[in-house]
């Protein structure tokens, strides 16, 4: 197994807010460790170019990842124009053919964007194509298919308000501090987001989902997952091998 692991985002800062301490968990235990995103977040800005906040906002994923001991990629996409097509999941199979990683996260496919849902999508077949020969991409195809987990969506609900409910959670509150640190590099996000959302919570409302999601489970802080168990996808829950502090509750709703 190439312990490998990879965190493809839509923008900069995605990851961190969702993911940052399994993926810190991850590294602790030996894993290689990479993020990517789709976008700069080119549009994420009221007082920068499209040119300008592009090359800070990368600088600042640049700076996160270091805190993380891991490597980032933008692949070039455009805010808010991310779409399902042929471009998209060909240069998203070559990332994965590149790095050949064991285990992808990615956003939710039901989110509060069209970014993230389409990131997702994207995702998912990329996955599945990383074997396919026959793809028009230049580096070699690898199999087994990559274990696949959707993080939370924001605030751990879909786009009409219902509760997503995670069937995989990671205690992460021996890295907590360490997630806010990574997500406090995205300065330039946490200004905008005072205007655009009108918001000044970006770091205590990460560590207030935080620690929602880790009274689900009875411990300080944690990180909500689900598995993509499709056809063809590996069925077992590696994370639960992986990570010491994991903590798995399988969640079951009645109808």
């Amino acid at each position: 197994m190439n312990k490998t692991l990879l965190a493809i985002f839509a923008h900069p800062d995605d990851a961190e807010i969702v993911c940052a301490g399994t993926l810190l968990l991850m590294k602790n235990a030996g894993w290689k460790v990479h993020i990517a995103t789709m976008t700069p977040g080119d549009k994420g800005s009221t007082e920068h170019t499209r040119e300008e906040i592009s090359k800070i906002r990368k600088a600042e994923a640049a700076e996160s990842v270091k805190i993380l001991g891991g490597s980032y990629t933008c692949l070039g996409f455009e805010d808010v124009y991310i779409e399902y097509n042929r471009e998209s999941i060909n240069r998203t199979t070559a990332l994965l053919r590149r790095l050949r990683p064991s285990v992808v996260i990615t956003a939710s496919p039901d989110d509060y964007m069209v970014d993230h849902e389409r990131t997702s999508r994207i995702v998912q077949t990329a996955c599945f194509s990383a074997g396919i020969k026959n793809m028009e991409v230049e580096e070699p195809p690898f199999e087994p298919v990559p274990h696949l987990f959707y993080s939370d969506p924001l605030e751990g609900k879909n786009k009409l308000g219902n509760s997503v409910i995670p069937s995989i959670y990671v205690d992460i509150s021996t890295v907590i501090d360490l997630k806010e640190k990574m997500l406090a590099c995205h300065v330039s996000q946490a200004n905008w987001l005072k205007t655009h959302h009108q918001g000044n919570e970006y770091l205590m409302a990460m560590r207030r989902f935080g620690e929602k999601r880790g009274r689900e489970i009875k411990v300080k802080y944690a990180e909500g997952f689900r598995q993509h168990l499709g056809h063809g996808y590996p069925q077992d829950d590696i994370l639960s091998s992986q990570i010491p502090e994991f903590s798995n509750h399988q969640i079951l709703i009645s109808s």
